[in-house]
């Protein structure tokens, strides 16, 4: 694969020098470390530290490279993390993809050169990125990615299965114990991030706390009504129940 990679990149850039090539994760950041990159090609599976690993590693240098991880995700999920702060590839990667992440690199890098100075990606971005990572979360702005760049998709478990959920599917948020319950159109999937942290990543526009341990989607959103017992309830779009708003939140539907 890195033959397969490297000789793609030549077709593609063919002012690019490869200065490195790593079996591993540990070898990879060794390089990292003597080289000093523009670039770093991580798979996120390696031996003895993921890509992952190696990128968390290089927070503290004074010169990170720009990161394109490397991916055997499905396409959903590669799409999903097209316009974040580092670059993702579906191996094998075609022609056509390699030549956006290169034409998106350039961009990046001719900056950098044109003032003579460093081409870093800011470390604060890298951070966001692995954070949102670790908690099921990508970064989903033009880059260079903000630091505070709402969620755009939801790493999730179902069952035995991992599921990639795009944060647009998301109708509501709801606090379970140690984990928060993810609802969608058809079911339900746990994360393990509570929902206060929860709250500080998503687009507050878009989702609104309707109560201590409940965030819907405004988009899923169908109406309110009052209950027997005076309460008000959220009635949703493609889901059968109906969602207390405590009244602390009240307010948010005012002349609904």
């Amino acid at each position: 694969m890195r033959e397969y990679l490297e000789g793609q990149l030549k077709s593609v850039w063919p002012e690019l020098r490869v200065v490195a090539r790593a079996a591993n994760g540990i070898e990879a950041l060794r390089m990292i470390d003597e080289e000093a990159p523009d670039v770093a090609f991580l798979d996120i599976r390696m031996p003895g530290l993921t890509g992952l690993d190696v990128a968390a590693r290089l927070l503290d240098s004074p010169k990170p490279p720009h990161i394109v991880f490397v991916t055997a995700y499905e396409q959903y999920a590669v799409d999903a993390f097209e316009h974040s702060a580092a670059d993702y590839l579906l191996k094998p990667a075609s022609l056509e993809r390699l030549e956006r992440t290169a034409s998106k690199l350039k961009a990046r890098l001719k900056p950098a050169t044109a003032s003579g100075g460093e081409s870093a990606v800011p470390a604060a971005a890298l951070q966001a990125l692995l954070a949102q990572l670790a908690a099921g979360g990508a970064v989903a702005a033009a880059a260079p990615a903000p630091a505070a760049a709402p969620l755009q998709w939801i790493r999730a478990s179902h069952g035995d299965e991992t599921r990639l959920i795009p944060i647009d599917d998301v109708i509501y948020f709801q606090s379970n114990d140690k984990y928060t319950s993810v609802f969608v159109a058809d079911g339900e999937s746990l994360i393990r991030t509570p929902i206060s942290k929860l709250r500080e990543q998503l687009d507050e526009q878009r989702f609104w706390q309707i109560h201590r341990s409940v965030i819907v989607a405004a988009q899923y959103v169908a109406g309110t009504k009052q209950d027997f017992r005076g309460r008000l309830m959220v009635q949703l779009k493609g889901r059968p129940e109906q969602l207390v708003v405590s009244r602390n939140y009240v307010d948010l539907f005012r002349g609904m």
